[in-house]
C-alpha cells in the first residue's frame, strides 16, 4: 500500500498551471477537464497546522485529469522531471492499462510532460509511453530519452499563462487521422 507524505506534493505546481489552464478552457467553451483526486486515508495529522502529515492511498488512481474537448475523450496524466529523460518508474502499470483501454475506446490518452531541465512542456501519446513502457519491462531502456518528444507535440504557454495543451491534441488528432486513411 502506498504512503503520502510531503514528498507527494512534487509537481503541485505544474498541475496548479494545468489546473488553471482547464479552468480557462472551461470558460471558453473549449473543454470540460477536470483533476481526478487520490483517495486517501489520513494517518497523521498536524491539528495545529490543520494538515494531513501522513496518509495510505485507498486505492490505485487511474491517471491525473479525465475530461471532453470538442467530443473527444481526454485521459491523461501530468510528469515532471529535472532530469534529462522522463523516468519510466513515475509511470505504473494500471496508469499504462486504463490509459490503453481508453485510446481504444477512440479518446485521446497522453501525458503532459514537463522537461524541467530543458525548459518545455509536451504531450507524449500513449503509443509512444506505451513503445518505451514495452521495451522497459522487457529489460530495455527505464526512461524516455528527450528525443522521443517530438517537436511537433511541444506544448507552448500562451498568453494568460496557459499551458495550451489542446493544440498539440489538435496536432495529435490530425496526424492519427492521417494514418487511419
Amino acid at each position: 500500500m502506498g504512503y503520502w507524505n510531503t514528498r507527494g506534493l512534487r509537481g503541485s505546481a505544474f498541475e496548479e498551471i494545468i489546473n488553471f489552464t482547464n479552468d480557462r478552457y472551461k470558460s471558453m467553451g473549449l473543454a470540460v477537464v477536470q483533476k481526478i483526486p487520490t483517495p486517501i486515508t489520513p494517518v497523521q495529522f498536524d491539528s495545529g497546522k490543520k494538515i494531513i502529515t501522513l496518509a495510505y492511498f485507498d486505492k490505485q488512481s487511474t491517471v491525473d485529469y479525465i475530461g471532453i474537448a470538442q467530443g473527444h475523450g481526454l485521459c491523461f496524466d501530468a510528469k515532471e522531471t529535472n532530469q534529462k529523460s522522463l523516468p519510466i518508474q513515475n509511470i505504473h502499470s494500471h496508469q499504462i492499462e486504463f490509459m490503453m483501454k481508453f485510446s481504444q475506446q477512440g479518446g485521446v490518452a497522453f501525458l503532459l510532460v514537463h522537461m524541467a531541465e530543458y525548459g518545455k512542456y509536451y504531450f507524449l501519446p500513449i503509443e509512444i509511453l506505451e513503445k518505451y513502457w514495452t521495451k522497459s519491462v522487457s529489460g530495455g531502456r527505464k526512461s524516455i530519452p528527450i528525443s522521443a518528444f517530438e517537436d511537433i507535440y511541444e506544448v507552448k504557454i500562451r498568453g494568460g499563462g496557459i499551458i495550451d495543451y489542446l493544440e498539440a491534441v489538435n496536432t495529435y488528432l490530425c496526424e492519427r487521422e492521417k494514418t487511419e486513411s
